[in-house]
């Protein structure tokens, strides 16, 4: 029996009788997959890494501390002792779940509570809780629009963006990354029968990048286009009191949705949307993967409420993220890394090939800091990173400690002489999904056209 590269037969060996062999079998891709495999054999993997403890900002993996730089626990608030008290709390109260979802049996006080409090302090007339961030972006998109419509997207927008477009069904039609101008250009090209939904995240999750707001919300108002903003990355690190980048600009009364996420400054999990009263009554009537979903669990809601009133009430955490995202931009700039354009804790240290890139994480890992690359297709072909992001709760000896590594792996692995470096071209931003390729070849031949990605 033929074995693939992974070692498990073929086709007919897992199921299919020979009288069905004929017949296309839907796992055939499964068995030949071997993507991960090589990575693995070099000892190079650097995914599903287990964590066994985690203490603040340090986890321990197979019984070794490591400093962690691959989190968005940007506050510092998920392992608060005051956060785990108000989740055991709230299932000591209300149970492990709601066993259900809260247009039926699963609308518990806290979730009433949480969507108060994030009202109040969004500034909007109501809120909508998610069981994921991914939900939030998937339950607008599919709900708010029909076939006739138009959804503007940035390009390097994240994936649950991405995926809640696709199953859309209005028309997508992405445009350059952080550009008012491409925006424009593909407005213009829309009739004014066509509804129009500019959606957009406000830091973006890979270059570190906050969106130029302003300048798309005034090219938006011009053409009659409705503004989404996702602040998964924003919320707790922008604006005056951590409430995102709208507030960061001063242009709430300005943008029509909010999306926000509970996995980063608030340290657990789920999602929202927030907005007008009449669109979120809309959705939480409308929004197929909030009305046909278990609910929130207790333990997350209980520990997000306590999170949001931590946020407010210690405005030095806000205070010392900064100062050290401030340290590490100026730290790697110094040492030589291209850090692109990120302007927030999320920090991209291009490294240049694959491979290095591998390398450069596991080297990272043995020496006790817990980072993760990004790799095409996630980021152009040769201009792979190390994603990093920073917390406040990371003391300066830690941060020092990650700097000093970076720089000797760095000259070790040869980084600076990586082609990515040499030719002195700056790292692309506009590295998100290409919506008019469908396959994998398509997408490299595309990613390897640097012109592809600097048209609208």
């Amino acid at each position: 029996m033929k074995k693939n590269a992974n070692g498990h037969s073929n086709g007919q060996s897992q199921g299919f009788t020979e009288s069905q062999s004929s017949h296309k079998d839907i796992f055939t891709k499964c068995y030949e997959f071997n993507q991960h495999t090589k990575a693995q054999s070099l000892g190079l993997y650097p995914y599903f890494r287990r964590i066994d403890a985690t203490m603040g900002n340090k986890v321990v993996c197979h019984g070794e501390t490591k400093i962690m730089i691959g989190s968005n626990n940007y506050l510092g608030l998920a392992q608060d002792e005051r956060v785990v008290e108000a989740a055991i709390e709230a299932t000591r109260k209300f149970g492990a779940g709601c066993t259900g979802s809260r247009f039926l049996n699963g609308n518990i006080q806290l979730h009433e509570e949480l969507e108060e409090a994030l009202a109040k302090f969004l500034k909007r007339e109501a809120v909508l809780l998610f069981s994921t961030g991914f939900f939030a972006n998937q339950g607008a998109l599919t709900s708010l629009l029909e076939d006739t419509d138009a959804i503007l997207c940035d390009r390097e927008n994240h994936a649950s963006i991405i995926d809640g477009c696709k199953a859309s069904p209005a028309k997508t039609i992405p445009f350059s990354h952080n550009s008012a101008e491409a925006l424009e250009r593909r407005l213009k090209r829309l009739p004014p029968t066509a509804g129009k939904f500019l959606v957009v995240d406000g830091v973006f999750s890979m270059s570190g990048d906050v969106v130029d707001l302003p300048a798309m919300q005034k090219v938006a108002k011009r053409y009659g286009c409705r503004v989404y903003v996702d602040e998964a990355h924003a919320l707790g690190v922008l604006g005056p009191k951590g409430e995102g980048t709208v507030h960061h600009f001063g242009l709430n009364k300005e943008v029509d949705l909010v999306m926000g996420t509970f996995s980063k400054s608030l340290g657990s999990m789920g999602g929202f949307l927030a907005g007008s009263k009449p669109v979120i009554e809309f959705l939480r009537h409308k929004a197929r993967c909030f009305m046909f979903t278990a609910s929130l669990a207790p333990a997350v809601t209980g520990g997000v409420l306590k999170a949001l009133q931590l946020m407010q009430k210690e405005p030095e955490r806000i205070e010392q993220l900064w100062k050290n995202t401030r340290k590490m931009h100026e730290g790697f700039n110094s040492l030589g890394f291209n850090i692109g354009t990120t302007q927030s804790p999320v920090v991209p240290i291009l490294i240049g090939s694959e491979i290095k890139a591998l390398q450069f994480a596991q080297r990272l890992f043995e020496a006790g800091i817990f980072a993760t690359p990004a790799v095409f297709p996630a980021v152009r072909y040769g201009e792979a990173i190390v994603r990093t992001s920073y917390m406040a709760t990371h003391t300066n000896d830690e941060l020092d400690y990650v700097l000093e590594t970076f720089a000797q792996i760095g000259k070790e692995l040869g980084i600076f002489e990586d082609s990515a470096y040499r030719e002195g071209a700056k790292r692309r931003t506009n590295n998100g999904y290409d919506f008019d390729v469908q396959n994998e070849e398509g997408v490299q031949t595309l990613r390897a056209d640097s012109g592809a990605h600097t048209q609208a």
